[in-house]
């Protein structure tokens, strides 16, 4: 007679299940962005049916007191620039007026202990809308990669301490780190945009941070969907030219890709992204009473740490933390 094994009793009760569960959440776990604008007392929705907000210095700083009381203690910051200071070489993205480079300097004072990571592209910053310097309608990525290490330098001269760079421009990390050693600053981190797909996810993100491409559009450098042996290979790459963190983005519909680089390299710190429209299919579902919306962001976070990940950007940490 053929018997079958048990697995209720390991199901019984939440202290059981708890027990025997294989991963778990931490505030700690958690990356918070920022899309920081110029002026003051600004704290805007960015529309009436997208939970993503623009924030000032001031603002800012108001809300990152709330997020070291939930126990949060890392923030990534966007700027978010007016089109009269866009231009084709994104000069702005270097001007000691960008709110980033101000919010730096703000945040480092008021909270020394809170960990500062910068997005590291010029897209925000050009009037093409496009991560890279281009030439007609061609990127030149070797003539990006100065601009992108000028950027990160600024950045860890604010105070930054890691530096992530998401142009998805080939020898990115590279050239950002011999820059920031080259001026003494080995110590900043550079969390890279490892593995970036070119994903129809990101729809309100570019919204939010006026950042559309004005022609064309982003898979000649962002990796194919249909593709996963590449990114192992970037992967590779940024290890290579000593990145600290990797970051796989969009993570929930790249598990599979997470996964894969978790168990190529376990001890590599892997970071989940949960892009926009990502978050935005979790909180329309919800809004329309299809499913409850604490209990499946925390289905997704768990699915992300099952994949490999160890930390997680999402623009829901702030919330999902403060109903906990």
């Amino acid at each position: 007679m053929i018997s079958f094994k048990k697995f209720h009793h390991f199901r019984k009760d939440p202290a059981t299940r708890d027990k025997n569960s294989e991963v778990s959440l931490s505030p700690k776990d958690f990356i918070q962005p920022f899309f920081l604008v110029e002026g003051s007392e600004i704290y805007r929705k960015i529309s009436s049916d997208c939970p993503l907000f623009h924030f000032s210095v001031d603002t800012a700083l108001k809300e990152i007191e709330k997020l070291l009381h939930l126990g949060i203690d890392k923030i990534l910051l966007f700027g978010v620039t007016e089109k009269e200071f866009k231009d084709e070489q994104a000069t702005y993205a270097t001007s000691p007026s960008n709110p980033v480079y101000l919010a730096i300097k703000a945040i480092k004072k008021n909270f020394p202990n809170i960990t500062i990571m910068t997005d590291i592209c010029i897209c925000p910053y050009t009037s093409h809308g496009h991560c890279g310097i281009v030439e007609g309608q061609k990127i030149l990525n070797d003539k990006t990669l100065p601009i992108l290490a000028k950027m990160a330098l600024f950045h860890a001269e604010a105070g930054a301490d890691y530096v992530s760079p998401s142009a998805m421009m080939d020898g990115q990390v590279l050239a950002i780190r011999q820059e920031l050693d080259k001026h003494k600053f080995s110590n900043v981190k550079i969390m890279s945009y490892s593995i970036k797909y070119a994903s129809s996810f990101y729809g309100p993100f570019r919204d939010t941070i006026n950042s559309s491409p004005s022609f064309g559009d982003r898979r000649t450098y962002q990796m194919d969907p249909r593709n996963a042996s590449q990114a192992l290979d970037e992967f590779r790459a940024d290890v290579e030219e000593k990145a600290d963190v990797f970051i796989v983005k969009p993570a929930h519909t790249y598990l599979d890709i997470l996964y894969k680089i978790h168990q190529h390299s376990p001890k590599a710190l892997l970071c989940a992204y949960q892009v926009s429209g990502e978050y935005m299919m979790l909180h329309a579902s919800a809004q329309q009473g299809y499913l409850d919306l604490n209990q499946a962001v925390t289905e997704v976070f768990h699915a992300f740490k099952r994949s490999g990940a160890q930390w997680i950007i999402t623009y829901d940490g702030s919330r999902y933390w403060s109903e906990k």
